[in-house]
């Protein structure tokens, strides 16, 4: 695997948990910028919009625009995926928690 392939399974699986450790599963993608930064993951705008365009065709999340805003919600296989309980090619598999 290849270090960009590593990095972009890393980036789909902080978003997705995000998601799954909020309570509504839903958040913003500004806020999701944000977060991934403070994760390392320095991206920009258009970087989150096509992971999320990525995890929406692959069913883990579904998107609402709300005005010029992209807001991002965690699907019940999404949840699955970012807790570990289902294995997607593209998303980093998550490690034990502790």
């Amino acid at each position: 695997m290849s270090f960009k392939n590593l990095i972009t399974e890393d980036r789909r699986l902080v978003i997705l948990r995000f998601l799954s450790e909020d309570p509504a599963y839903r958040l913003n993608t500004s806020v999701l910028r944000a977060a991934l930064d403070a994760y390392g993951h320095s991206v920009s705008r258009d970087q989150v919009d096509t992971e999320v365009w990525w995890l929406v065709e692959q069913g883990l999340v579904e998107t609402e625009s709300v005005g010029p805003v992209l807001v991002v919600t965690l699907t019940a296989r999404g949840l699955d995926v970012a807790q570990g309980r289902v294995a997607v090619p593209g998303v980093k598999r998550p490690g034990p928690r502790s």
